[in-house]
């Protein structure tokens, strides 16, 4: 972040320092003649990663037995007794909220520096 305020301090110096000199519309009248941009090929960058990120999801579920992990999973937190279910949503808040606090003190010293 303080390299972008950095460079736009210097653009403004640039700018400051170097008057605007007057061509009589000869940059006006060059862009004018310029040809239009044309259009780029649209990219299907998006639609491969979708298609990709779809197939890998299908693949997953078919080879976890169509989600059966799930289901045990949830019978067993159900199962457990109330007190445990409630040390265990604790605790990953906790782990969570850490991990967040951690990140956002490593930005923060990053930006310092």
């Amino acid at each position: 972040m303080d390299e972008i305020s950095e460079e736009d301090k210097l653009d403004r110096q640039l700018r400051e320092a170097a008057p605007y000199l007057d061509d009589n519309g000869f940059t006006a009248r060059v862009l004018h003649q310029l040809p239009a941009p044309r259009c780029t090929r649209r990219s299907f960058r998006g639609a491969i990663l979708l298609g990709a990120a779809l197939l890998a999801s299908a693949l997953a579920y078919v080879a976890s037995d169509g989600g059966r992990f799930l289901i045990v999973a949830m019978a067993r937190l159900a199962a457990l007794p109330t007190l445990w279910f409630f040390v265990v949503v604790f605790g990953s808040g906790i782990l969570v909220m850490t991990a967040g606090a951690v990140a956002a003190i490593a930005k923060a010293s990053e930006l310092q520096s």
